[in-house]
């Protein structure tokens, strides 16, 4: 089990960051694992993203420079996977046609019109609610930036759960999808938004009810734009995954803006 364990954290880290990790095993079991350990990924990818915009801040720079760093930084450390597999996700579902179709319209490497589109507002959602967070201080903009990215990364375990089936055979999507147990992903899902909340509640008032609903509300989101995508593309692909990340943490940033 523990080595189970380590594969699974290898594997997290291997396939949801550039961090210098490698993946020693690519089978059901270690993508189960992997899967699940996916939060643990986006925490580190949240506290570093939380760190140069507190840097930044303290340097003398205005909370928008911060936020645009904070912004920057889970982009740079999936290589902009998820941001192009959002834009994909969109061009597919924008385009109207048949699952196959637009199956391959997500294949192709330049992005549409709609892809574009989605970038651009989901990029200046992201930017402007963390601007508004370290307007009000580092801690408000680090707390949202790790919650944020935590969500997301749990957006993908859930998306994992079995029933949940592969649009296609091959790719990260067909390797992961229908891995990981449904309690597994309820329990990953609990401990999640209780772990947000107990972030929020540091924050004093009522940051911990506002920090548990906005992920809550960001799982719900990315849980919609799941079905949805099933129901298109007949499954889930890695671009499905992009784009349900990027869902998840934006809508989670928001809700927390509108506390």
């Amino acid at each position: 089990m523990t080595s189970l364990n380590s594969h699974g954290v290898r594997f997290a880290f291997g396939t949801l960051t550039v961090l210098p990790v490698r993946v020693t095993r690519w089978d059901r079991e270690a993508a189960r694992a992997g899967m699940l350990c996916a939060p643990l990924a986006g925490l580190v990818v949240g506290v570093l993203a939380a760190v140069p915009g507190g840097l930044l801040l303290w340097g003398g720079s205005g909370p928008l420079l911060a936020a645009v760093a904070s912004a920057a930084v889970p982009a740079a450390l999936t290589r902009g996977l998820h941001l192009d597999g959002l834009a994909d996700t969109a061009d597919g579902l924008g385009s109207g046609k048949p699952a196959d179709d637009a199956l391959r319209i997500m294949k192709q490497s330049d992005i549409g019109p709609f892809g574009v589109i989605t970038l651009l507002f989901v990029l200046l959602a992201q930017v402007a609610v963390l601007q508004q967070l370290y307007a009000q201080g580092w801690t408000h903009g680090a707390v949202a930036a790790v919650a944020s990215a935590v969500t997301a990364r749990l957006a993908l375990t859930l998306a994992s759960r079995r029933g949940v089936p592969a649009a296609r055979p091959e790719g990260l999507g067909a390797a992961v999808a229908g891995t990981v147990p449904v309690a597994g992903a309820g329990v990953a899902a609990l401990v999640v938004v209780a772990a947000c909340s107990g972030a929020g509640a540091l924050l004093g008032g009522d940051g911990a009810l506002r920090h548990g609903l906005a992920a809550a509300a960001g799982l719900l989101v990315a849980e919609l734009l799941l079905r949805h995508c099933v129901r298109r593309f007949g499954g889930v692909t890695g671009d499905v995954f992009g784009a349900l990340a990027e869902t998840a943490a934006t809508v989670t940033l928001v809700g927390l803006a509108l506390g």
